[in-house]
């Protein structure tokens, strides 16, 4: 499953860009990506983009939405987290990807830090002050990175 929701950079109530980070929820349960869409629409600046069910479908819909964040599950059927992070990195080297999962950092792949995603974070501590945090930290490595390549 894929859905997209709404334009990227459609217009606010005035007639202005919105400002609000389109973020990409991408879990295999229906139930996480509820819980993940509504943080994402109760946090301040962030609008959802669109969702899906698989890697595979994430895949496709980064390419069609271009969204500037992907909340991503570690463990789904088919491409898994890593692998579709990894697939969306080497395409789009400046896409922040957040890897989620309910295990522990340590109960998971040492191969995570090396997907290239920007943080891992335990889905049950994904707070609207924490999906804000890893924004801007995100942002930071995004700087430095271009600072470093110039």
């Amino acid at each position: 499953m894929a859905q997209a929701y709404g334009e990227i950079g459609e217009r606010g109530v005035a007639g202005e860009a919105t400002d609000r980070v389109q973020t990409l929820v991408v879990d295999d349960q229906e139930a996480f990506r509820d819980v993940m869409r509504d943080l994402v629409s109760v946090t301040p600046g962030f609008e959802l983009a669109g969702e899906a069910a698989s890697g595979e479908a994430a895949l496709a819909l980064v390419g069609e939405l271009d969204p500037q964040l992907v909340l991503m599950d570690v463990r789904m059927p088919g491409i898994g987290g890593i692998e579709a992070t990894r697939v969306l990195v080497a395409g789009h080297p400046d896409l922040p990807i957040v890897l989620v999962s309910v295990e522990d950092l340590n109960g998971l792949p040492g191969v995570i830090g090396q997907c290239g995603a920007a943080a891992f974070v335990r889905k049950q501590d994904l707070r609207p002050q924490r999906l804000r945090e890893l924004w801007e930290e995100a942002q930071q490595q995004l700087s430095y990175s271009v600072s470093t390549r110039s």
